[in-house]
């Protein structure tokens, strides 16, 4: 795959790897991603005087939304309720999936995510897969979605994406999620698409090795940023919306940055920097929040007809 051309040099803490990363994510999304559906049309205003500026605005195209997954968008890691499946269906012994019960666990107790369990649940998930089909795995990763995750989805931030979808915005998962399983639930919520780490294949195989490295902390940024500036977006424009602290490299590039049901780090550096913050696990409202009212309440029904085929990097 060749290198994108059009990052310029800037300052970041990103390593080469990270770049490596976020540029292969982002050019798998976006050579496979149809364009977003038509804006839906909104009600007018209401006359509220003292409410704030309506976001997203509406028919803006320069700007998009992008957001985590894990504890943003479901509750739980994606990449654990995968292992589960696969466990069903016999890809592994019971001895793994004690482990992976364990990060679950571990995951869920504490609300965050601890870079070195994230790498060993994933160094035990690409050796998991490897010499399987990609074609068998994305068949799988349906059923899956169906069977441990569907139910997790948060509403409220489902609301959110949805928001953005109204208004005739792209939205974009980015998680460190293989891509095959961001696909599925972006697909499934009806979003634009997803940046999700790249595992190598070849001939349709997976080898057990990475492309750069999980796209995580720098490189979720690095993802973002090679996207906006394929898509041609304004950043300052653009959403970003994240319950951890490694998201911060994300959540700063963007003109509207959003903790969604943050760990402790995160919540202080969005309160320090006067970031929007909304909490839905105990479902109280933190005191600054932007989005309409109407558009974090609840779930909303059904996805739309987009959908989105990403593709992983092969040799």
């Amino acid at each position: 795959m060749a290198a994108l051309g059009w990052l310029t040099p800037r300052r970041r803490s990103a390593t080469a790897r990270s770049v490596l990363a976020g540029e292969a994510s982002a050019e798998a999304a976006r050579k496979s991603s149809q364009d977003a559906q038509d804006a839906h049309d909104t009600p007018d205003a209401q006359d509220a005087a003292d409410r704030e500026p309506e976001f997203p605005v509406l028919g803006d195209d320069k700007a998009a939304a992008f957001f985590d997954l894990d504890n943003t968008v479901m509750q739980g890691a994606a990449l654990f309720h995968f292992g589960r499946g696969l466990y069903k269906r016999k890809f592994f012994e019971t001895r793994d999936l004690a482990k992976f019960a364990w990060q679950q666990a571990w995951f869920r107790l504490a609300g965050v995510e601890d870079p070195e369990h994230m790498q060993d649940a994933r160094d035990s998930a690409l050796s998991i897969v490897k010499g399987h089909r990609v074609a068998e795995l994305e068949s799988i990763g349906e059923e899956i979605y169906d069977e441990y995750m569907a139910d997790r989805i948060w509403p409220g931030t489902r609301a959110l994406a949805q928001a953005h979808l109204d208004a005739g915005q792209k939205v974009w998962l980015v998680t460190a999620a293989p891509v095959e399983i961001a696909q599925v639930i972006a697909r499934r919520l009806g979003l634009t698409g997803a940046l999700g780490t790249v595992a190598e294949s070849v001939d349709g195989v997976y080898t057990g090795k990475l492309v750069g490295e999980p796209l995580h902390g720098p490189a979720k940024a690095e993802a973002v940023r090679a996207l906006a500036a394929a898509e041609g977006l304004d950043l300052t424009r653009c959403a970003a919306y994240s319950d951890s602290h490694n998201d911060i490299p994300m959540l700063s590039l963007v003109g509207h940055p959003y903790a969604i049901n943050p760990d402790a780090k995160l919540r202080k550096h969005a309160r320090d920097k006067d970031w929007r913050l909304r909490d839905y696990r105990t479902g109280r409202k933190a005191a600054k929040v932007g989005i309409p009212a109407a558009a974090g309440v609840g779930a909303v029904a059904g996805g739309t007809a987009a959908a989105i085929a990403l593709h992983r990097r092969r040799r």
